[in-house]
């Protein structure tokens, strides 16, 4: 395993995460264990990002891409009914575009809320999850100051509008761990045996151990709501964002 490859498969996501077709080979086909392919853009779910949508077309047929399960090899959900590509066959990825993009500018607005909160009121993550164009992130945070939920979603349009390149670098662990607040979270969540750590980076603002795929800049993002603050627990506040466009 490494940070740019899965078992048997290149990511080709994490090496380019605005590709969306490319051409590969499958090494395996079953239709309840999944498919495995040589390369694939398809991103995999994790770190509260849901995986990718999109097909295999092969031999004027067509294999639609529902979800991924990770094992010794990255295997491909393909939807019930639909055919199997047979292995060694070269065969077209395309992952669902709208779907992918949305999450990408999500994942990449609950960095930029995460940067703003560490930053400007000191508190760590306790959870997250996220959907396309709509995510949830919860933080440590006993006390919340009167106006909390416009402020804070002016805090973020602000990173939002100052344009931000969101870098994308891997390091060695110890390198990586070296940074200062590179863990945002409450919990350590690095696996302990990862020699390679995959460094996000907002400049100027967050930086962050994740494996997801995030746009080039925070104003890619567009303008965001903070739809809800909630309380769940003596210190526990979730905060729900929503994409507006």
């Amino acid at each position: 395993m490494g940070v740019t490859s899965h078992g048997r498969t290149d990511r080709l996501d994490l090496r380019d995460p605005t590709l969306r077709e490319w051409q590969c080979t499958v090494l395996h086909a079953d239709a309840e264990q999944g498919i495995v392919l040589d390369r694939s853009a398809f991103y995999p779910g994790g770190g509260g990002q849901p995986p990718d949508h999109g097909v295999l077309l092969w031999q004027g047929a067509q294999t639609r891409i529902v979800g991924t399960r990770k094992g010794d090899d990255l295997y491909l959900i393909p939807a019930d009914g639909d055919p199997l590509p047979p292995v060694g066959a070269e065969v077209t990825g395309a992952v669902e575009d709208t779907r992918r993009s949305l999450l990408m500018r999500t994942h990449s607005g609950l960095h930029v809320l995460c940067g703003v909160v560490f930053r400007d009121f000191g508190a760590l993550v306790t959870g997250g999850n996220m959907e396309p164009g709509e995510a949830r992130m919860d933080f440590n945070l006993p006390e919340v100051p009167p106006g909390f939920k416009a402020q804070l979603e002016d805090l973020v349009n602000a990173e939002v509008v100052a344009d931000r390149a969101v870098a994308v670098r891997v390091l060695d662990r110890d390198e990586a761990l070296a940074i200062p607040d590179i863990v945002r979270t409450q919990a350590n969540l690095i696996p302990a045996d990862e020699q390679e750590i995959r460094i996000v980076d907002i400049v100027g603002l967050d930086v962050q151990a994740d494996g997801g795929t995030h746009v080039a800049s925070t104003a890619q993002i567009g303008k965001v709501q903070v739809v809800k603050v909630e309380s769940k627990g003596r210190a526990n506040r979730r905060v729900r964002l929503r994409l507006a466009g």
